[in-house]
């Protein structure tokens, strides 16, 4: 028992602000987003879907260094957080658009190249995940971009894939659209993007709808890194093609032991994620070099989670290569994984209902001391079941907005 409460969950409400502490360091963020607001306090924004695009300035607070690894995301074990041992929030305010643009002039005014770095976390990611997993990567870089992020509906739930998924399809507007107003501020001088996991297929699209529209992608869009991506490869290249010539300089982490991309490839058809290729392999290392896309192989790294899957944030030596790429040019992470999401997973089979139902009762004993299990057992149980007096065609929504990550259900209502 003590064993398993050691591995708990963070708590929830952490972005409620508290007093700064002088001995620590800060990072502001602009926020732009298209999940709906959330009702609990510290919250902000919860994983359902807005109808419009919504704004946020946003202060974390991260430990000094003898009490902060580069890497790691320092989450408290109790609230209020102390900003001495623990990430904590300084400021959570949300704003209009109009604001939103003047704050980003202002602080691109400020900073020394006129730079941007937009980040796009992947799947399973809550909102104060995708939050403070950003502003690690800020603070552990060392980049000195003005950090924007680009965070969509993902209900942080294991078997809600099905939903994220969808979820980056209808957020492909928003990210072009912030994307279009960085190409036209005069006081953008040069933009990065850092995506992850299923946040490269939000991404990349976006980015393939710019160029459509506009003939073309911005020369001030210099870097896009791809850290895991999951993303069919044969769909990567006619996305890269739609680009056209003109396109920012790629840079893709790749990790062959990445067992998140390895359960995605199953689902997907067989077919290879971007992330999990061998880069030394035809048909992949001419096609790399052919559309002059840098490639680091992360497979012999053991730093990240026990899916080999956050990798890039994880490593302080990637962290701090991401940084000298942004300096020099100019594990996102999938949270929130249980005891029990892992036994989920584990005894999810051919058919989904009844492998989550397996799954449900064997994990039942470890959602009473994993707190993150805990979050996630009600999601899985009434996706199983649906709601007492629940129509049955609603039912059946539910079940195919939240597809397993190893299973594709029936998901005709």
């Amino acid at each position: 028992m003590a064993l398993l409460s050691a591995c708990a969950g963070h708590p929830t409400g952490v972005l409620a602000p508290v007093a700064a502490s002088p001995s620590a360091s800060q990072v502001e963020m602009l926020v732009a987003t298209t999940r709906s607001r959330a009702k609990s306090p510290g919250e902000m924004f919860n994983g359902e879907r807005s109808r419009t695009a919504n704004f946020a300035d946003i202060t974390v607070s991260i430990p000094p260094a003898k009490a902060h690894k580069p890497g790691d995301v320092d989450w408290p074990r109790r609230l209020p957080p102390n900003p001495a041992t623990d990430f904590a929030t300084l400021k959570a305010d949300e704003i209009d658009r109009g604001t939103a643009e003047k704050w980003l002039s202002a602080q691109v005014r400020k900073s020394p190249d006129g730079s941007v770095l937009v980040f796009i976390h992947g799947f399973n990611n809550r909102f104060d995940d995708a939050v403070f997993r950003f502003a690690q990567i800020v603070h552990d870089s060392g980049a000195h971009s003005v950090p924007v992020l680009a965070t969509w509906p993902s209900r942080g739930s294991l078997l809600a894939y099905g939903y994220d998924r969808e979820s980056t399809n209808y957020t492909r507007n928003a990210v072009e659209n912030l994307f279009q107003y960085l190409a036209r501020d005069p006081q953008v001088k040069e933009v990065s993007i850092l995506a992850h996991s299923m946040g490269n297929w939000l991404a990349l699209e976006s980015l393939r709808q710019m160029a459509i529209r506009n003939g073309g992608l911005p020369a001030k869009f210099k870097n896009v890194m791809l850290a895991a991506p999951d993303v069919d490869v044969d769909v990567f290249g006619s996305q890269i093609a739609d680009m056209g010539k003109q396109r920012p300089r790629f840079t893709l982490f790749v990790s062959r032991d990445d067992r998140a991309l390895a359960v995605s490839r199953r689902l997907w058809g067989d077919v290879d994620r971007l992330g999990a290729i061998d880069p030394e392999k035809s048909p992949y290392k001419e096609e790399m070099i052919a559309n002059n896309i840098t490639v680091i192989d992360l497979t012999k790294l053991k730093e990240g989670d026990s899916l080999h899957h956050t990798k890039f944030a994880e490593s302080p030596e990637i962290v701090q290569l991401i940084g000298r790429r942004l300096s020099n040019g100019q594990i996102l992470t999938d949270s929130r994984v249980g005891i029990g999401d892992n036994i989920l997973v584990a005894t999810t089979g051919a058919a989904q209902t009844v492998g989550t139902a397996a799954g449900l009762i064997v994990s039942a004993p470890a959602a009473i001391v994993d707190q993150n299990t805990r979050q996630n057992y009600g999601n899985y149980a009434g996706t199983l079941v649906g709601s007492a007096g629940k129509p049955k065609s609603d039912i059946a929504k539910s079940k195919c907005g939240t597809t397993s990550q190893t299973t594709v259900g029936n998901c005709n209502p």
